[in-house]
């Protein structure tokens, strides 16, 4: 093994150790949050309970006035000649004024009831999220334990460029299972609970309009907005960990959706070519495939800003041809070279495959990245 070779295994091990580890303050500061959230609602709850007991004592007492006022009205409407007109109007003032704080003080239970049971429901979710967060921490501590234990000095237990690019493909298949179990998580957490937020905001919304508040009508509508734009993130971020439908529907239908997604969601255009039968692809050639197709076209995005992607693939008996082209401002290669995390990683992955990696591109004329990859049983 050459000294550029080892050089770039330590890199990559380095950067794999430098992600866990980045992955595990972020799910622990996840988990503290909740756990934060959790500590504040426990503390509203408890204040619910006590202005809802309040209440209905309350409630029970103005009942019960309201009770002796419409008694006292009644004896005044069967005898208007005994009652003057001022003890008659105060009567009907009287009852009237108790009735209104009646209704208002059941309809403020009602609401604190419905918060309460909101609040009781959201709990239980951050409950388990806590406890998925904590079991995530632990597993990933295990992890980097291992890869920093184990793994520092692999270039030493590695003969020759073909065991180094095994265990660089067994990396990348450990990543990609992370990736759909962590996948699931988020999918199973934090989007059905801004799907329930979205059901809440939703009968918040029919409360306040039944109440003819609107003001508060309007406020709700820009909550709902809030919420469905959090819930789409949420799922861009799930779908960008590990498209699920790549084991579900295979390549090119998840291209398909992914280009669809990205559209709509920069407002640009976005053209697919697609030539030859994928139905055979082995997983890790459909993995690799998608990978580098979501990488290229996620950093015309975040750099390029283009108007127009176009994305071709071809599949051939023995290979798979990939172009990915922007009309963007477009970058100095010399520059960009050998200092862009990204295209390391996109040019390790087609190298483990022995593939080829070409990017063309000047500033101000966009770029184009050619890809090829041969397909070997």
């Amino acid at each position: 093994m050459s000294d550029n070779q080892s050089k770039n295994l330590d890199q990559i091990i380095n950067e794999m150790v430098d992600v866990v580890e980045h992955s595990k303050d972020e799910i622990y500061e996840i988990t503290e949050q909740s756990r934060n959230e959790y500590d504040v609602l426990s503390k509203q709850i408890e204040e619910i309970r006590v202005e809802v007991k309040q209440l209905i004592e309350s409630g029970d007492q103005l009942a019960y006035k309201e009770k002796l006022a419409r008694n006292r009205l009644a004896k005044v409407s069967e005898n208007f000649s005994v009652y003057s007109e001022d003890e008659i109007r105060d009567a009907y003032e009287q009852t009237h004024a108790i009735q209104s704080d009646l209704k208002m003080t059941r309809e403020r239970e009602k609401s604190l009831r419905q918060r309460r049971d909101y609040i009781e429901r959201r709990l239980k979710s951050l409950e388990q999220m806590i406890e998925k967060g904590n079991t995530l921490v632990s597993k990933v501590s295990v992890i980097s334990n291992y890869l920093n234990d184990d793994f520092k000095n692999i270039s030493d237990l590695i003969e020759d460029a073909n065991q180094k690019q095994s265990f660089g493909l067994q990396i990348i298949e450990a990543q990609e299972e992370e990736r759909r179990r962590i996948s699931r998580e988020i999918h199973d957490g934090p989007a059905q609970m801004l799907a329930n937020i979205l059901l809440r905001a939703d009968l918040v919304d029919r409360t306040f309009r039944e109440r003819s508040r609107k003001e508060a009508m309007e406020e709700m509508k820009s909550m709902r907005q809030m919420v469905r734009s959090s819930l789409y993130e949420v799922r861009r971020i799930i779908y960008d960990l590990r498209p699920m439908a790549l084991d579900d529907l295979g390549l090119l239908p998840t291209i398909r959706k992914y280009l669809s997604n990205v559209e709509d969601y920069h407002k640009i255009s976005i053209e697919l070519s697609e030539r030859g039968e994928f139905t055979s692809l082995q997983s890790k050639y459909e993995v690799a495939l998608f990978r580098l197709i979501q990488e290229s076209v996620q950093n015309a995005m975040k750099h390029a800003k283009p108007s127009l992607v176009q994305v071709k693939i071809e599949i051939k008996s023995n290979q798979v041809t990939v172009v990915i082209c922007d009309n963007g401002i477009g970058f100095d290669l010399e520059q960009k070279k050998d200092k862009s995390f990204g295209l390391i990683g996109m040019r390790e992955r087609v190298e483990m495959l022995d593939g080829e990696l070409k990017i063309d591109s000047k500033l101000g004329k966009g770029t184009t990245i050619y890809i090829k990859i041969p397909l070997t049983d």
